[in-house]
C-alpha cells in the first residue's frame, strides 16, 4: 500500500514537473516578443493535401531577418525550423479543407511557401498572417521578396 501511494505520488509529480517545464519554455520563447502561433507542414507536394497528416503545431517567433519556428511539444529549447527572410517566396495562400480543419486552429489560413527550394506550408490566424506578410514585405533594400 505505502509503495502504491509512493509510486502515484512519483508519478503525479512528474507529470506536474513536465507541464511546468512545457509552460516555462513556452514563456522563455515568447519572452523576446514577435511569437504568433503557428503550425507547419515541411516538405508538402505542389498538390494541396487535404487529409490533415504532417501539421506539426509551433509557436513562431521574428528574429531580425529570420523566423524561428519551435514545437510546441517538445523540451529543446532550440527552434526546430529557420526560415530567412530573402529566401521565403509565397506562392499560395488558401483556407483549411477536409480533415485539415480538425488538425488546425478554428481561424487559420494555411500559407504555400517555398524556402530554398523546399515546399512548406504555414497554418496561422489572419491577424498573424497579416504581420507575416508585412515582415516579408518590410525586407531591406535590394533584398528580392516574392509575395503571391
Amino acid at each position: 500500500m505505502l509503495l502504491a501511494l509512493l509510486v502515484s505520488g512519483l508519478v503525479v509529480t512528474l507529470v506536474v514537473i513536465g507541464l511546468f517545464v512545457f509552460g516555462m519554455r513556452r514563456r522563455l520563447i515568447q519572452r523576446s516578443g514577435g511569437t504568433f502561433d503557428c503550425s507547419m507542414r515541411w516538405g508538402v507536394s505542389e498538390e494541396p493535401d487535404i487529409s490533415g497528416k504532417g501539421w506539426v503545431y509551433g509557436v513562431a517567433r521574428y528574429s531580425g531577418d529570420r523566423i524561428e519556428w519551435f514545437r510546441v511539444f517538445s523540451y529543446s529549447p532550440r527552434p526546430r525550423r529557420l526560415l530567412e527572410r530573402s529566401s521565403i517566396e509565397v506562392v499560395a495562400r488558401r483556407a483549411p479543407e477536409g480533415e485539415e480543419e480538425l488538425a488546425l486552429l478554428s481561424d487559420a489560413v494555411v500559407l504555400g511557401c517555398v524556402h530554398r527550394g523546399t515546399r512548406l506550408e504555414l497554418a496561422m490566424s489572419e491577424d498573424a498572417l497579416t504581420g507575416f506578410l508585412a515582415w516579408l514585405e518590410a525586407a531591406p533594400p535590394g533584398q528580392r521578396v516574392n509575395v503571391a
